[in-house]
C-alpha cells in the first residue's frame, strides 16, 4: 500500500509563505499525477493544484493562481506546494493526493487513488 506523507504546515501570518513537500512511500512514481486537496474547518474539502510528471502540466484552483506553485522533485515520488502571499482564507488542512488520471476524481476528491493524512496551515492576521 503507497503511503503519501506531507510536512511543512505550520502557523504563518498573513502575506507570508509557507512550502509544503509530500513523499511518495513508492519511489517509482512518475506514472502518478500528483497533488494537493484542502479543507477548511467546517467547509467541504476543496481541489488546490496537481502536477503530472512526465508533461510537467500543473492545474490550479482559481483561488490559488499567482500565489501558489506545484512541482515536483528530482525524486519521481515528491510534490511540493510553494505557498505565497498567504491569507487568512488559506487556513486549512492540507492533503497530498495522487491518483493515475487527472480527470473528475480531482474535482472533489472522490476516487481519489491515494491520500496523505494532512498538514494543517494556519494563517493569521
Amino acid at each position: 500500500q503507497v503511503q503519501l506523507v506531507e510536512s511543512g504546515g505550520g502557523l504563518v501570518q498573513a502575506g507570508g509563505s509557507l512550502r509544503l513537500s509530500c513523499e511518495a512511500s513508492e519511489r517509482t512514481f512518475s506514472k502518478y499525477v500528483m497533488g494537493w486537496f484542502r479543507q477548511a474547518p467546517g467547509k467541504e474539502r476543496e481541489f488546490v493544484a496537481a502536477m503530472r510528471w512526465s508533461l510537467s502540466s500543473a492545474y490550479y484552483a482559481d483561488s490559488v493562481k499567482g500565489r501558489f506553485t506545484i512541482s515536483r522533485g528530482n525524486a519521481e515520488n515528491t510534490v511540493y506546494l510553494q505557498m505565497n502571499s498567504l491569507k487568512r482564507e488559506d487556513t486549512a488542512v492540507y492533503y497530498c493526493a495522487a491518483d493515475l488520471n487527472y480527470g473528475s476524481s480531482w474535482s472533489r476528491g472522490n476516487g481519489i487513488d491515494y491520500w496523505g493524512k494532512g498538514t494543517l496551515v494556519t494563517v493569521t492576521s
